[in-house]
């Protein structure tokens, strides 16, 4: 099994926005941000070549939205989705499975693209299937008001369309080495991969954790639905993190690719940093 990281683009957010209750004073010093207060966070997937299937891990913003709507969002950096693919000998052709963590902008617009003439919508890997969870796709069809405005109709619905769209109900193994559970702290339905390559185990964050500043219990986003439960759904899978030695793979850090962690008289913390390739 080979796995490849994907840095797709950067992008800044508010850093109040992705810290939450923490105050400033303590996180600009774990995660600096600008004279507008925005941080610049890492659009980052995974590509998992099974040998038998080739597996890309969320998609990031893609391309298709307005001139307007990426002003927001001040995309830099990275080398593209294509580019990141092209860079590690893949095409767009050779994906075969496409697992979208979830329906945030920023984790599945990639999947869907502009046809040539940018006359209708396509999936942008024709051979893939669309994974996603059945309680994620129903919590996003009936979007709650803090959340609306990340769920895109021009994102879900050529996925739906299509035929390509796969639905898992509860925690799965995809493929061999490819496990699947189901968060619902940050959004209903979260899905998180776990992959065992046979030497290890890679975590692929998501939004569970997005970054290494997010490890402490208490450092969560004002984005998540449902605070107390990404409580306990952190510490449970921080202790079991340590205890197994996993490799934490993060989505959205542009400081840390990786990172093991380790239990303290503080609670779980980062034992060290590392790129993926390197450990």
């Amino acid at each position: 099994m080979k796995l490849f990281p994907i840095h797709i683009s950067n992008f800044k957010i508010d850093g109040g926005s992705m810290f939450g209750v923490v105050p400033k004073v303590l996180w600009q010093n774990k995660y600096p941000a600008d004279e507008n207060n925005l941080c610049n966070w890492a659009l980052r997937s995974l590509l998992v070549d099974t040998g038998d299937r080739v597996i890309l891990i969320d998609t990031g913003y893609g391309d298709k939205q307005s001139k307007k709507y990426f002003s927001h969002v001040y995309l830099n950096g990275g080398d593209g989705l294509e580019g990141a693919l092209k860079k590690n000998g893949y095409s767009l052709n050779d994906i075969t499975d496409v697992i979208l963590t979830h329906l945030h902008a920023d984790h599945c617009g990639g999947a869907v693209k502009f046809n040539d003439d940018k006359t209708a919508y396509e999936l942008t890997f024709k051979n893939a299937n669309y994974w996603v969870s059945k309680p994620h796709w129903d919590w996003a069809m009936n979007p709650n008001k803090q959340e609306g405005a990340a769920f895109l109709e021009e994102n879900l619905m050529p996925m739906f369309d299509s035929g390509k769209l796969k639905f898992i109900d509860k925690n799965t193994e995809l493929y061999p080495g490819i496990n699947l559970r189901l968060y619902h702290g940050h959004t209903v339905g979260q899905i998180i991969p776990f992959i065992n390559t046979g030497k290890k185990t890679v975590v692929f964050m998501a939004d569970l954790i997005p970054s290494v500043a997010h490890i402490p219990l208490v450092w969560n986003m004002s984005y998540d639905v449902r605070p107390m439960d990404m409580l306990q759904e952190k510490e449970e899978f921080l202790k079991e993190a340590a205890n197994n030695n996993y490799t934490l793979f993060f989505q959205h850090d542009i400081f840390n690719e990786c990172a093991i962690v380790q239990q303290t008289v503080k609670g779980v913390r980062v034992q060290k940093t590392f790129m993926l390739g390197d450990n």
